[in-house]
């Protein structure tokens, strides 16, 4: 067993940090964006054939979530994200060279298989390493700057696509794509990876209670002689060293048995499958509002300007209440909503605080769900936290379409940002029953610790 220094430098925060915002902006910064469907219809695909293809690489992330997960509790979480960018390379790859309806659907498997390898596993390694550092409360900051380097992959990739199609068409396009995906992996190389004694499951009250001890070790990290000794993975520590039927069974065990932990799964998945999936039909929406075609890409720019804003404002957003985090649900909702129904382009500007918003909900959902896992099947857990994000943003797609078809696509945004407003009001409601609690304690929606003579929210 190898025991590390009582005191980790700020160094090692800040490598973990770097190392993982050049993945998240090499991950993303993948040319075929923007242009696959035009790759598609040049192809000679119907419309019917590119939804299919979405079902597809839908169902591959559903199908191969969780079981890559366990494996990345079973083996090495490092090595998965090494994995997963070079997996989706091969799709990508596999288009260019030989673009007809097969090779699309085996590319987008690919590209859902190497999604899943990473969804889960990132965020356990990344947890788990600043909890080693002592540094788990920064956590949600870490997370959101880590979305924004994504979303700023996203931006320079709208740049670069076009006039790369232009200097060298789909090839070249394919090409820099691959390229990304392989310095990705590169980068993944770097991550540190070390693994935990898992501590004793707690149990604290679902929405209010937060990770006092997480907190605790990140004020003062010098472990006490009860604090749990870290060793490097592979050391001679059998719950390290979970097989995968061992750590599936393991994580889909702590989801089964504990509330606090289910119910952050599901908070999760209801939180990111929302705007997740509106997302694909912000172009329509923006074309409803009477403006040209030219003008929707400066629209949809301003979206993801809220999104990067909203990633940036995680540090201010961990000092939430669960009340806080409720009412943050609640501009989600409301601003959705009536940034739909105005439909002007002015609208977008609410539509760019409600994607900024639910951007900033979305990671403090996470960081809620890492602070509630216990054990070494985290990767595991938070990757059927994936899965249920991915359930439920097909069942938005379907209900989305159905609305629409009758409705238009305003009154289908509005009716989407519905289940943003009943979870505040169920959030709310908790709250409203836990401030009648007179020995609770009031916390941050994340991981701060509760006061002894305040309220829990």
């Amino acid at each position: 067993m190898t025991h590390l220094a009582s005191r980790v430098p700020d160094p090692a925060v800040r490598r973990l940090a770097v190392t993982l915002y050049g993945y998240a902006f090499l991950s993303d910064l993948v040319l075929l964006y923007p242009l696959y469907a035009l790759l598609f219809a040049d192809t000679g695909l119907s419309v019917g054939q590119v939804s299919s293809l979405f079902v597809i690489w839908s169902a591959a992330g559903i199908l191969f979530e969780v079981p890559s997960g366990a494996w990345a509790d079973a083996v090495s979480r490092r090595l998965l994200l090494c994995l997963a960018p070079l997996v989706t390379a091969a799709g990508f790859a596999l288009w260019v060279l030989v673009p007809s309806y097969p090779a699309f659907a085996v590319g987008f498997l690919l590209w859902g298989a190497g999604g899943a390898l990473a969804s889960g596993a990132l965020e356990a390694l990344v947890w788990t390493e600043l909890d080693r550092l002592g540094a788990v409360g920064r956590y949600p900051r870490v997370l959101g700057r880590a979305r924004t380097a994504g979303v700023l992959g996203v931006l320079v990739t709208g740049v670069l696509a076009g006039p790369v199609l232009a200097a060298g068409g789909y090839p070249a396009v394919g090409l820099a794509s691959v390229l990304a995906c392989l310095l990705a992996a590169a980068v993944a190389t770097r991550f540190p990876e070390h693994r935990t004694l898992p501590t004793a499951p707690h149990d604290p009250a679902w929405v209010a209670a937060p990770v006092a001890a997480a907190a605790a070790r990140d004020r003062d990290p010098v472990p006490t002689a009860a604090a749990p000794a870290v060793q490097l993975v592979g050391a001679d520590n059998d719950d390290a060293d979970l097989g995968w039927r061992d750590a599936l069974r393991a994580g889909l065990a702590q989801v089964r048995t504990h509330p606090p932990v289910r119910a952050a799964v599901l908070l999760v998945a209801v939180v990111a499958a929302d705007w997740g999936a509106l997302d694909e039909y912000t172009p329509l929406l923006a074309l409803d509002t009477g403006v040209g075609a030219e003008v929707v890409p400066l629209l949809l720019l301003l979206l993801w300007a809220g999104v990067t804003a909203g990633g940036l404002l995680a540090p201010a957003g961990e000092r939430l209440s669960g009340r806080g985090y409720a009412a943050l649900l609640g501009v989600v909702a409301v601003t959705l909503g009536g940034g739909a129904l105005i439909v002007h382009p002015a609208g977008f500007v609410l539509l760019a605080v409600a994607f900024g918003a639910a951007q900033l909900a979305t990671v403090l959902a996470d960081a809620r769900l890492q602070a509630q896992i216990t054990g070494s099947s985290r990767a595991t857990v938070t990757s059927l936290a994936g899965m249920a994000t991915d359930v439920l943003i097909i069942v938005t797609y379907v209900g989305y379409g159905l609305v629409a078809t009758a409705a238009g696509n305003a009154v289908a945004f509005a009716v989407t940002a519905g289940p943003y407003l009943i979870v505040a009001l169920v959030l709310v409601a908790r709250h409203r029953r836990s401030h009648a609690r007179p020995t609770a304690g009031r916390g941050s929606f994340t991981t701060n610790p509760p006061s002894d003579n305040a309220t829990t929210v």
